[in-house]
């Protein structure tokens, strides 16, 4: 058995988490440059049941208490915290060791340090996440006054629905259920199964959310994003794509759409990608609007790297009246069949059915030969006793 600190594999490199995590296999060792790791990341780095993760950066500053070193030191999956930016100049592929604090990588039968940094254990986490709960207070007082400030720069957002982007779904007077990968969206996803399936509402991926459509057996129809950390089977599901374009008009996403030779359309916009799914099916008419996996407290806009939520705030302002979000909505009710409800049943089935013997003269006639077969037998029975 491996020591609790040691882990071998190739190394797969990505600046950026979670779109590493669609390369990954069970084993391999995620080299990342990831401040803050944030629970969803950790989450997607269990799934794909990695051999290690090895952080260029602070996998926790303390800034705020981000859950992404627990989940992953309770799982068991060995974390070497501040390794460098050396480790960010690994070639994807190479075969690499995690002896302690030391990343070593092997080339040619030859074995080398590539850079050390420090192994966290579960105490260590711990203590981080407590020290961070401890200084939360400050953290929030700064964030409020960001969304302030933001909001001056961000009210546009309010009237950003003269610009929205023209598509061909047609919104008028049914639901939009839009999914992003957020917190138990999974869960959430799960419990709204017989919704989709029964409704049939307008299908929104934010990003990777039009992945968990597809694993869920959904076919979305809208993928709103920058399209960084949608997989290309999501993209060419046939959804109609929409590239959000940051402020000035970039948009890094299209090149890969352009790659892929997709039609797509571009907003720029200064509000978070599911902001403008929001406002879209708002202003096209949308009855109600069911949100899954979005954003709506300090931890998951911190996980998120925002310093505020002047965008969602504003957003959140115009479309409420018709918003529900499905948020936990998994943890609301968990159905069971209780004891006296499975009683009641038979109770019923055994009524209707002395009911239709009543009424029926061919089954009367039935029951009573089955009746006398059966009593037959019961004598036959007894006399065949012994005394």
């Amino acid at each position: 058995m491996a020591a609790p600190g040691s882990a071998s594999g190739i190394a797969r490199v990505d600046a950026r988490t979670k779109r590493l995590l669609s390369r990954l296999h069970p084993g391999e060792i995620a080299i990342i440059d990831h401040e803050d790791l944030d629970r969803v990341s950790a989450e997607g780095l269990i799934s794909r049941q990695v051999g290690a993760v090895v952080n260029a950066s602070r996998s926790s500053t303390g800034r705020y208490p981000n859950l992404g070193p627990l989940l992953l030191r309770t799982a068991g999956i060995p974390l070497l915290d501040e390794a460098g930016p050396a480790v960010m100049q690994l070639i994807e592929g190479t075969r690499v060791h995690l002896d302690g604090s030391k990343l070593l990588s092997e080339l040619d039968g030859k074995v080398a340090e590539v850079s050390s940094g420090r192994l966290l254990d579960l105490e260590d986490v711990e203590e981080q996440l407590d020290a961070a709960k401890r200084g939360i207070a400050a953290e929030i007082e700064r964030f409020a006054e960001n969304t302030i400030e933001y909001v001056r720069n961000e009210r546009d957002v309010l009237v950003e629905a003269a610009r929205l982007p023209e598509v061909k779904a047609d919104f008028h007077g049914r639901h939009v259920l839009i999914v992003v990968r957020g917190q138990d969206y999974k869960n959430d996803l799960a419990a709204l199964r017989s919704y989709v399936r029964e409704v049939r509402p307008v299908l929104i991926g934010v990003d990777g959310g039009a992945d968990a459509l597809l694993e869920f057996g959904f076919k979305p129809d809208i993928i709103i994003g920058d399209m960084d950390s949608v997989t290309t089977k999501g993209l060419l599901s046939g959804a109609e794509l929409v590239v959000h374009a940051y402020a000035g008009g970039k948009a890094p996403g299209l090149e890969r759409l352009e790659a892929l030779e997709l039609d797509s359309v571009v907003f720029e916009a200064t509000g978070t990608s599911e902001d403008i799914a929001m406002l879209l099916a708002y202003e096209r008419g949308a009855e109600l609007i069911v949100a899954v996996g979005t954003h709506a407290n300090l931890i998951e806009f911190m996980d998120k790297g925002r310093k505020g939520m002047a965008s969602t705030f504003l957003t959140r302002l115009r479309v409420g009246t018709i918003l529900v979000d499905a948020k936990g909505v998994s943890r609301l009710y968990r159905s069971s069949v209780k004891r006296s409800d499975l009683a009641l049943l038979l109770l019923v089935a055994l009524v209707t059915l002395a009911a239709s013997v009543a009424l029926s003269e061919p089954l009367r006639l039935y029951v009573g030969l089955i009746w006398i077969e059966i009593t037959q037998v019961w004598f036959s029975l007894l006399r065949s006793l012994p005394g």
